[in-house]
């Protein structure tokens, strides 16, 4: 993954709604939600979750698919695989990462 398509995810999901948008499609698995399911869970009014969906989707994270009628929407695994490796690759310096919470500064 690229820096810049990095920038274009973190940008896209540094949103309230979009952050809760994706994580509702993450929730839903690979069977997704159609946009009225989703404002409907998510309390957004349709205009405002099509805005967002659009954003989420121009980020990679999301895609769009016809069944008939309705769109489903699904959460974009792979991107959101990359778009982790990205953040954690080299992480703690080739180390095993600890678990346990940093001993408090005494700045």
């Amino acid at each position: 993954m690229e820096e810049q398509d990095v920038i274009k995810a973190l940008a896209a999901l540094a949103q309230p709604v979009r952050l809760r948008v994706f994580r509702a499609l993450i929730v839903a698995g690979p069977e997704g939600l159609t946009p009225g399911v989703l404002g409907e869970q998510l309390e957004v009014a349709a205009a405002t979750l099509s805005f967002h969906l659009k954003e989420l989707m121009n980020a990679g994270l999301v895609s769009q698919e016809r069944d008939g009628r309705f769109l489903i929407y699904r959460a974009a695994y792979a991107r959101m695989n990359d778009l982790l490796g990205y953040l954690t690759a080299h992480c703690c310096a080739g180390q095993p990462c600890e678990t346990t919470t940093p001993p408090a500064c005494d700045c």
